[in-house]
C-alpha cells in the first residue's frame, strides 16, 4: 500500500485539514460559528514567559516554546470566574481525587462504588481510557456513584492545548487558530456536557513554561464556551518560583496543582519537598486561587512504598502548607510495561485492594473530609516548622505571634489560617507531626491576653471542643495532625 506521504500533493487536503481530522469540514463550519459568536469579557496584556527555570523537564519546556511560534497571549480573554463558582474548587466540601482509575475493562458500577466508598470525590481519567465512548460510559458510572470526573486525553482537548499551539497566524507550524480551537472545544463540551458528573477537562499534565501562552488561550476559550466547567492543569515539580508565578500570571488558572513525591528509597526524604510546597503556596496566595497537590501511594523508580502513616503525613503536611485539594497518585497500579518500576498502589494491577486502600479510606472518611471542610474557606497565613534544627531547605522557623507565644516539644509543622473576613481576629492552627515514623508531643502556648477561647477540632463529631485558655497539649501519632481554633478577644 502506498504511503499517504507519497501521494499527497499540492492539490490534496491541506496540512491543517489533516491535523484537524476527519471532521475538518464540520470543524471549519463550527469554527466560523464560534468566531462569530465570541465576545471578550476581559483584556490582558500579559506576555508569555520564555524560560522554564528550574522545572524538572527542560525538554518539555523547550518543546513548548518551539510549538508556540509567534503566538503570544491573546489580546482578548474571557472573564476568569471565581474558584468558588466552579466544580470541586467551589462549595463547602474538600475535594479528594485520584489519578489512574480502573482501566476500561474494569470500569464497572462496583468499581466506581468502591472508589466512592473510599471517600473520593472525583476521578481524573486515564489508564488507557482515550476513546469518547469510554469517557461517556465512565461519566455515566461516575454519575451513578456520586463522583465527578475531569476528562484527560480527549483528542479534541489535546489538539487545542497540547499537540498544537493556538496561533492567530495559520501558517505557524503545528498550530490551530483560536476559532479552530474553539470548535475543537465545542466538540468535547457537547460530547460530555450532558453528563452531570463532568467537572471539567484536564488541559495539560506537567507543561513546560513555553506552553503557558497557548494554555492561557485554551482556558479563555473554555471559560467563554463553558464557564461552568473547571479547567485543570497540573504542573511539574520545580524549585524555581518563577515557573509557578508565571503560570499564575500568564495562564490565570482556577487552581494551581503540582506533583512532588517525597518518599525516596532507603528511608530518605526529598530534601526540597518543603521548598517546593513553599513556593507553590506563595504562588497560590499571589493568585488568590486554591493549591492542590498529589500524594505518593506507591513505590517506583527511586521511591519507596508508603506506609499508612506516610500517606497521612503527606496529607497533613500539605494541609499545613495550605492545600485546598488532595489527589492520590495512583489509585489503580500502572502495569510494568510503562517502565517506571511501579509497585502496588491502592488497587493492584489485577484489581485487588492493598493495605493502602484501607488506609486511604480511613484518612479520607475519618479525617480529611472533616478537617478539609474546616480549612477550605480559610486563607493560609503562615506555614512554619517548630523545634526543628536544622530547618529543611525552604522551610521557615516558628516565631511567636500575638496569639501563639511559643511551641515546645517535638518537631511539628504548623499552618496558621485566617478568615476571609478581614475584621475577624480568629485563627485556626493546624499542628502536624513532622515525623512520619514516630509519635510526637508538643505544647502550644497561647496568649491569654489576646485569646478569648480555645477549641480543639473533633473530626468524629465535626465540632470544636472547648478547653480553658492556656497551653494546648498536642499528642500526635506518626503523620497525624490536630486542628485548634483560637478565638480572639
Amino acid at each position: 500500500m502506498q504511503s499517504p506521504h507519497q501521494i499527497l500533493g499540492p492539490s490534496q487536503p491541506s496540512r491543517r485539514s489533516l491535523l484537524l481530522g476527519a471532521g475538518a469540514t464540520a470543524l471549519t463550519a463550527a469554527a466560523a460559528t464560534a468566531a462569530s459568536t465570541t465576545t471578550a469579557a476581559a483584556t490582558t496584556s500579559a506576555g508569555a514567559t520564555t524560560s522554564a527555570g528550574g522545572a524538572t523537564s527542560a525538554t518539555a519546556a523547550g518543546a513548548g516554546a518551539a510549538g508556540i511560534g509567534a503566538a503570544g497571549v491573546g489580546a482578548a480573554t474571557a472573564a476568569v470566574p471565581s474558584p468558588d463558582t466552579l466544580p470541586l474548587t467551589g462549595g463547602p466540601d474538600f475535594p479528594i481525587g485520584l489519578f489512574w482509575p480502573p482501566h476500561p475493562y474494569a470500569s464497572t458500577a462496583q468499581r466506581f462504588a468502591e472508589i466512592k466508598n473510599a471517600g473520593f470525590d472525583f476521578i481524573i481519567s486515564g489508564n488507557y481510557a482515550g476513546d469518547g465512548n469510554i469517557f461517556q460510559y465512565q461519566l455515566g458510572l461516575a454519575r451513578d456513584a456520586g463522583l465527578k470526573m475531569l476528562i484527560s486525553d480527549d483528542i479534541q482537548i489535546r489538539n487545542m492545548s497540547r499537540w498544537f499551539s493556538i496561533s492567530d497566524t495559520p501558517t505557524d507550524f503545528l498550530s490551530v487558530t483560536p476559532a479552530e480551537a474553539s470548535a475543537l472545544y465545542i466538540r468535547a463540551r457537547d460530547a460530555y456536557g450532558p453528563y452531570s458528573s463532568l467537572a471539567g477537562f484536564n488541559f495539560y499534565d506537567e507543561p513546560g513554561a513555553g506552553w503557558f501562552a497557548t494554555l492561557a488561550k485554551a482556558l479563555s476559550i473554555s471559560r467563554e464556551l463553558a464557564p461552568q466547567l473547571l479547567p485543570y492543569i497540573n504542573l511539574l515539580p520545580s524549585d524555581d518560583a518563577t515557573y509557578y508565578r508565571n503560570f499564575v500570571d500568564v495562564v490565570q488558572p482556577s487552581l494551581i496543582s503540582f506533583d512532588r513525591y517525597p518518599l525516596l528509597s532507603e528511608g530518605r526524604e526529598d530534601a526540597n519537598y518543603f521548598h517546593n510546597w513553599a513556593i507553590v503556596r506563595d504562588a497560590a496566595l499571589h493568585g488568590d486561587i486554591p493549591a492542590w497537590v498529589y500524594i505518593q501511594t506507591l513505590a517506583y523508580n527511586n521511591h519507596r512504598e508508603p506506609t499508612a502513616a506516610e500517606l497521612l503525613w503527606q496529607v497533613n503536611i500539605s494541609l499545613a502548607y495550605g492545600a485546598k485539594g488532595i489527589q492520590y497518585f495512583t489509585y489503580w497500579t500502572p502495569e510494568a510495561a510503562r517502565g517506571e518500576g511501579f509497585g502496588p498502589a491502592l488497587i493492584t494491577v489485577d484489581g485487588k485492594r492493598t493495605s493502602r486502600y484501607d488506609a486511604a479510606k480511613r484518612i479520607n472518611t475519618e479525617w480529611l473530609h472533616q478537617v478539609g471542610r474546616e480549612l477550605k474557606p480559610l486563607v493560609s497565613e503562615s506555614a512554619v516548622h517548630a523545634n526543628e534544627t536544622p530547618l529543611p531547605n525552604g522551610a521557615v522557623g516558628f516565631t511567636p505571634t500575638n496569639l501563639v507565644s511559643a511551641i515546645s516539644g517535638d518537631s511539628v509543622v504548623v499552618g496558621t489560617f485566617r478568615s476571609r473576613d478581614a475584621a475577624s481576629g480568629d485563627r485556626w492552627v493546624l499542628v502536624a507531626n513532622r515525623s512520619h515514623s514516630a509519635p510526637a508531643r508538643a505544647v502550644v502556648a497561647v496568649n491569654d491576653q489576646t485569646v478569648g477561647s480555645v477549641g480543639v477540632f473533633q473530626p468524629a463529631r465535626q465540632t470544636y471542643v472547648s478547653q480553658r485558655v492556656g497551653p494546648v497539649q498536642v499528642s500526635l501519632d506518626a503523620g497525624a495532625a490536630k486542628l485548634i481554633k483560637l478565638a480572639a478577644k
